[in-house]
């Protein structure tokens, strides 16, 4: 009889972890990376496209409420109704900027539920590099946060930093106090 007691106890407590292992695995693969890359690069693509297209409304529907736009000058740095103000000119002249993408690596946390990214870009100047955080929201990806960024070649990074100096220094005097 005592062997009986230990053996339920153990098979309940084998049966209770092994569904939970299930649940678990279940949910896991709910969330597939290849399937959700096959989603993001068209998303990211279109949003790329909107702004060549000075598509004001498209192009600011892929952003969330809260969202981040970092731009390629220190000075640039704004939520999402702050970059719509900035931006709008730009648009109604329809011609906002206009990228391609070269290269792009997407990453998710392990809850599927947030993605980043970088891409190289190839835009009016030059090669930029976009780089960004995705939240999910029902079936869509939204953009949280984008980040442009210039790309600066080593062998002339001496002579870019020559040529901005002035301007940055008076910044960061601005910045520091």
């Amino acid at each position: 009889m005592k062997y009986y007691k230990i053996i339920t106890i153990f098979f309940l407590a084998f049966a209770t972890f092994a569904c939970t292992q299930k649940e678990i695995k279940t949910e896991q693969s709910t969330f597939n990376a290849e399937t959700e890359k096959a989603v993001i690069n068209p998303m990211l693509d279109s949003f790329n496209v909107a702004a060549g297209k000075a598509d004001f409304n498209t192009y600011f529907n892929f952003y969330t409420d809260n969202s981040i736009f970092t731009g390629t000058d220190a000075t640039e740095r704004w939520d999402k109704k702050e970059f719509m103000a900035y931006a709008k000119p730009f648009f109604d002249r329809g011609k906002a900027w206009s990228f391609t993408t070269l290269e792009r690596y997407i990453y998710f946390s392990k809850s599927g539920e947030i993605a980043w990214f970088d891409e190289l870009l190839n835009t009016q100047m030059k090669i930029c590099r976009g780089s960004g955080v995705l939240t999910k929201k029902g079936k869509y990806w939204k953009v949280e946060q984008y980040i442009l960024s210039t790309t600066v070649p080593n062998p002339i990074m001496n002579d870019v930093v020559k040529m901005k100096t002035a301007t940055e220094d008076s910044l960061i005097n601005q910045l520091k106090r």
